[in-house]
């Protein structure tokens, strides 16, 4: 029998562990604070600690060593290394190795180690539960990159004395300075461990189920604001499964995305770099191509003439969209090498100017034959 359709052994150690802190943070805190009292400056440091373990999983486990999206200093490395223990999602090389498999086989479920089309309780944490595709717990092939890492590889073999060590010896030694080392191991410890635990596992489960699809629906990746406030940026999921190589997760100004903003801090310090960034001609091409799909598939009643009109209005958009494109970073490279006295500056910020106008009538024009499809849906 395929070992994805039977019943797989239970990892009891996972089971217990996820069970027990999460009776502990939604029993035993609420008893406690009622009955004993919690200092208001352990939810504080409960809420710091959080953030850190967090980051720790978005900006390390996720954006560098997962996805290799930028460099970063040792220190840097150090400390996300640390934070990952203190999360206890598994070693950053454990954690990376998963991630690219999924992102390999995304829905796939014979394959994706936490596909989302096996269910909600599988993706959330059902695929820690059991014993399914137990090789991933040996094989490391496809993270030989990190192999060469001595920060990975130090807190993958110290990790389940790094991850005792911290989640234990913080709350109490938050707690012996407050005065209530039990309040600090429930509110520091434990509830802060199991929100860290469900708000990384909801971009495994909800993430693929609730919010939007504007750059592709070939997997079941969606984007959702929401999701991005509780993860420290990640909920942009659908732009990630298409560009996974950007640091970035929320590439527009207003979108929720502290990772990104961190890392660009690093960079402006000298405490990262090389960072990615995908290319805004393909990112754009890719959301207008999701509007045409839709509109082509709901305006089915539309004339004719109007759908073919939308599609030779996107095929010349497209490549509107590439020389624009291509004359900014052109522009940018040269300010960036300081070539001025090769390069003429001024035709070169005409000719941006130029395609910028060209792309914004575009733009305009697109969004009117968008509104005219959907009177046909």
């Amino acid at each position: 029998m395929n070992e994805m359709t039977e019943k797989p052994p239970i990892i009891w150690l996972n089971a217990t562990v996820f069970l027990t802190t999460f009776l502990i943070a939604a029993v035993g805190v609420p008893l406690y604070a009622y009955h004993v009292g919690i200092d208001s400056s352990l939810w504080w440091i409960m809420l710091a600690t959080l953030c850190y373990a967090g980051i720790s999983i978005t900006a390390g486990y996720h954006r560098l060593w997962s996805h290799k999206t930028y460099d970063a200093h040792p220190v840097v490395r150090f400390i996300f290394a640390i934070g990952g223990a203190l999360a206890l999602q598994n070693s950053a090389l454990h954690w990376s190795s998963d991630h690219r498999v999924h992102h390999t086989h995304v829905d796939d479920n014979d394959k994706d180690p936490y596909s989302a089309k096996r269910g909600f309780w599988y993706s959330h944490i059902g695929w820690m539960l059991r014993e399914y595709q137990a090789s991933r717990y040996s094989d490391y092939d496809n993270v030989k990159d990190l192999q060469k890492d001595p920060i990975v590889m130090w807190q993958h073999r110290h990790y389940l004395a790094l991850t005792l060590g911290i989640n234990f010896g913080w709350p109490i030694v938050v707690g012996l300075i407050t005065g209530d080392v039990w309040a600090a191991l429930l509110v520091v410890g434990v509830l802060r461990l199991v929100l860290n635990h469900h708000t990384t596992f909801f971009i495994n489960s909800l993430a693929h189920v609730w919010g939007k699809q504007p750059y592709t629906d070939k997997n079941t990746a969606r984007d959702n604001g929401v999701l991005a406030f509780l993860t420290f940026g990640e909920g942009y999921h659908n732009y990630h499964h298409i560009f996974s190589a950007d640091y970035r997760n929320g590439i527009r100004w207003y979108q929720f995305d502290p990772t990104k903003w961190l890392i660009r801090a690093f960079s402006w310090v000298g405490l990262a770099s090389g960072l990615k960034r995908s290319s805004g001609y393909q990112v754009e091409k890719a959301r207008l191509q999701m509007q045409l799909q839709r509109m082509q598939q709901k305006a089915q009643a539309a004339p004719k003439t109007l759908l073919e009109t939308a599609q030779q209005h996107y095929d010349e958009m497209a490549v509107q969209l590439r020389h624009y494109y291509q004359a900014r970073k052109k522009l940018l490279d040269t300010k960036a090498k300081k070539l001025r006295e090769q390069v003429n500056m001024d035709a070169l910020h005409a000719q941006v100017d130029e395609l910028k106008q060209a792309v914004e009538d575009q733009r305009r024009h697109w969004k009117q034959l968008m509104n005219q499809l959907k009177q046909h849906a």
